[in-house]
């Protein structure tokens, strides 16, 4: 695979043109996360993801891993799928981190990749990768952007 910068703009359109799959993965996992720590979590609206996206590929050294990451995982595709099961799980833990930024909001991604992915499913005529691609840009974009309480304001562990 040669990644080149008309590779990475092409990923980063295919990721935008997801938002009508994303976007709504992307509210399930927020509502599911909120239940489970009983808080309430803003949901992120289809301008917001493309902001999210936007400022993930406008960051040449994210950009082109991202891009490659995305790349691979769409093309990705093991013959009874789960011989294939680890590397679609790391790449797609990889990418969601990637988008999510730096710690601890990577490692947040990471455990929210899998969160999504064992509710999402591509159809019989998506590769092995797919749904783990859908899983990773749910996870990482709702990582990275705002709308957990804890996140809001200046954090209680801040040293002056």
């Amino acid at each position: 695979m040669h990644i080149t910068q008309e590779v990475v703009q092409e990923e980063s359109e295919w990721v935008r043109e997801r938002a009508p799959v994303v976007v709504p993965l992307v509210n399930e996992t927020r509502s599911r996360l909120g239940d489970q720590f009983e808080v309430d979590v803003s949901p992120v609206s289809v301008e917001a993801y493309d902001d999210c996206i936007g400022a993930v590929f406008s960051d040449g050294d994210r950009a082109v891993n991202v891009a490659t990451l995305v790349r691979l995982l769409r093309r990705l595709d093991v013959d009874g799928d789960y011989p294939g099961f680890v590397v679609d799980e790391l790449l797609g833990r990889e990418l969601a981190a990637m988008i999510a930024g730096g710690q601890p909001l990577r490692l947040l991604a990471e455990a929210t990749f899998h969160v999504a992915d064992v509710h999402v499913h591509g159809d019989e005529t998506d590769g092995a990768g797919v749904d783990d691609l859908d899983a990773a840009l749910a996870a990482g974009t709702q990582t990275r952007l705002p709308g957990w309480p804890w996140r809001e304001g200046a954090s209680p562990f801040t040293v002056e």
